[in-house]
């Protein structure tokens, strides 16, 4: 723990990240740091009733963490630093955040909402359940506007406030789904997909079957993250016509070598799907926007779906940012990204 606290011999001293745990009640018999910044120490050292870690400052503009605290009869607990107010909610409850010399959020987030969504339950009888989902519209837009549709749409406008982006976008219509099983059916199902293809984007008035210059409908952009990335890229590549744009954060783009993966319940299907496309070839190519956090564990997978679309002909641009996988994360990586899709699309 020492190499975490003091600098080598010799070494020029560099900014530093601190944090400090109050112990209350019972003693501990550990606490731990609980993040996902690669380099940053996880265990923390006993100063009488404080636990503190110091450690150089990691290569991030933020970081989420939660202290795990761990009894002397080995059962653990996490919580949110006492200490810190600065939180980050998400589907897996809540975290603190400490924000590094260089931050900013953006400005867009100071903007009023224009408008409400509507809650809706899309019917599929392909997949036979209902998917609810959200139904929002610039006050602007009409039956001709660009069709927005998102993945996880419901947890984008929660966690990530997409609805105030949308705002202050050119005019735009908004569907934003629920998953239902989001495991199964945003991990190149080929179900799925038909039933995005052939059941719900005609329901929202855009006919992926209608193709080339005497198509009439909406300019579609797909837009997800993670899984919901993944399920709309493989949505693209069966159903070339499916989607005019995409918007595409930290997709799960899970290589067979990519092994730290492999306990995921569809790792081969997904697997054989990503290796379809690094080695294969497009029927449409389209403008894509990849976003992925700089110290993510599937930072070069997305790095390599990129170059491989590239070289297939698609209009792919690709955006680093530095933070990990989370909602705030995306949330930050939208502007002037998902602008410029639009633009190009």
């Amino acid at each position: 723990m020492r190499a975490a606290l003091d600098p080598l011999p010799g070494a020029l001293p560099g900014p530093e990240v601190r944090f400090a745990y109050r112990e209350r009640g019972p003693r501990l018999a550990r606490v731990q740091l609980a993040h996902d910044v690669p380099g940053l120490p996880h265990r923390l050292t006993r100063r009488g009733d404080t636990w503190e870690l110091v450690a150089p400052q990691p290569e991030v503009d933020r970081l989420e963490y939660q202290f795990e605290l761990i009894d002397r009869t080995g059962r653990s607990e996490r919580i949110v630093d006492p200490e810190n107010p600065l939180r980050a909610s998400g589907p897996w409850g809540d975290k603190s955040v400490r924000e590094l010399p260089g931050y900013e959020a953006p400005a867009w987030l100071d903007a009023k909402p224009l408008g409400a969504a509507e809650s809706v339950v899309l019917q599929s009888r392909i997949l036979r359940t209902e998917l609810p989902a959200l139904l929002w519209a610039h006050p602007d837009a009409g039956k001709h506007s660009p069709l927005l549709v998102a993945h996880d749409g419901p947890e984008y406008a929660e966690y990530s406030s997409l609805l105030t982006l949308l705002g202050q976008l050119p005019p735009v219509r908004a569907v934003l789904i629920a998953p239902v099983d989001r495991d199964e059916t945003y991990s190149a199902s080929a179900r799925y997909a038909r039933a995005l293809a052939e059941e719900l984007l005609p329901s929202f008035g855009a006919d992926p079957l209608e193709s080339g210059p005497l198509r009439i409908g909406p300019l579609r952009i797909g837009m997800g993250a993670s899984l919901g990335a993944l399920a709309l890229l493989h949505a693209h590549r069966r159903y070339p016509h499916a989607f005019d744009a995409l918007f595409l954060q930290s997709g799960s783009f899970f290589r067979r070598r990519d092994r730290h993966e492999a306990r995921f319940p569809r790792f081969d299907r997904i697997g054989r799907f990503v290796g379809s496309v690094l080695a294969g070839r497009a029927e449409r190519p389209i403008p894509v926007t990849i976003a992925c956090g700089t110290i993510e564990d599937n930072l070069s997978a997305n790095e390599a779906m990129h170059e491989a679309l590239l070289r297939q002909g698609y209009d792919a641009r690709f955006h680093g940012f530095r933070d990990g996988h989370n909602w705030v994360a995306w949330r930050d990586s939208f502007h002037p990204h998902l602008l410029r899709l639009l633009e190009r699309a």
